[in-house]
């Protein structure tokens, strides 16, 4: 199988906003215009009602209720909206996917967004507003893959289940690509960063890669933290095993590790928009 051939299922693929992809794009152009992207949110109006349920939820804990996108701009400014646009925006871009729960789907990607964007905000070499959106299409491969060759998909999933296999290694068996390959390819096909589309290609082994992104290194290690969370670790066990070098190329200092409670404890008040 060819990575072409989940690309050309054209009907299968996710159905993506095009505000959704013009805000994304927005991420390497300083000269992007966000007044007329914003307005063209507010034209959307199932995205534009999400957004506002969200912001007006506890987790945000606002105290007066907000009506509108151009209140939520002034309350949040405009990145924290863009980063609600385009989670909302991906996350109900499929309904239902044979293999997939999309609920822990999703769930899955807000968390890894949450923590790249804490990581980044820490960061020498990486954008905030960059990590938080590439976490949240980091796995976009792997959805491509059970939408386009959901056999496919399945057989690699009950091999990873069954055996001592690495998904990595999995895919490659059953496919010849990665979905990290299939990810980069869908990126590169909606004309989005090319920034974007390395990271996920390069994030799971970025020193396999002859000049491995930064951003990728903070992809790697947001995963790492958010499967810390998941399973619970204990914040030494989480420390010692940190790898040093990834943060080296993510552009963070080792001080940060004193902060790493702070981010075991981290949500990403997102679910809401699933």
């Amino acid at each position: 199988m060819e990575i072409s051939d989940l690309l050309k299922q054209t009907d299968k693929l996710p159905n993506v906003p095009e505000v959704v992809r013009e805000l994304i794009q927005a991420l390497s152009d300083p000269e992007a215009d966000y007044d007329q992207i914003a307005a063209k949110v507010a034209k959307d109006q199932t995205l534009s009602l999400k957004i506002l349920r969200l912001v007006n939820s506890a987790h945000f804990g606002l105290t007066r209720k907000v009506s509108t996108l151009d209140e939520a701009v002034v309350i949040l400014g405009m990145k924290k909206l863009n980063t609600l646009v385009i989670a909302s925006g991906m996350a109900n871009s499929v309904s239902a996917v044979e293999g997939l729960n999309m609920r822990e789907f999703w769930s899955d990607c807000f968390m890894v967004a949450t923590i790249a964007q804490w990581l980044a905000q820490r960061s020498e070499a990486v954008q905030a507003d960059v990590a938080f959106t590439t976490g949240v299409i980091y796995n976009i491969g792997r959805l491509l893959l059970h939408l386009a060759a959901p056999n496919r998909a399945k057989a690699i999933q009950t091999l990873v289940q069954e055996s001592n296999t690495s998904r990595i290694a999995a895919e490659i068996e059953r496919l010849g690509f990665t979905s990290q390959d299939a990810g980069k390819a869908l990126l590169d096909m909606w004309k989005l960063p090319e920034e974007l589309g390395m990271a996920i290609k390069q994030y799971k082994r970025p020193y396999n890669f002859e000049e491995p992104s930064p951003l990728s290194a903070i992809l790697n290690l947001a995963n790492y933290i958010n499967s810390a969370i998941f399973h619970q670790r204990e914040i030494d066990e989480v420390i010692v095993f940190m790898p040093k070098k990834v943060m080296q190329l993510a552009g963070l200092r080792l001080e940060m590790l004193d902060e790493i409670e702070d981010v075991l404890s981290i949500e990403s008040g997102l679910d809401g928009l699933i």
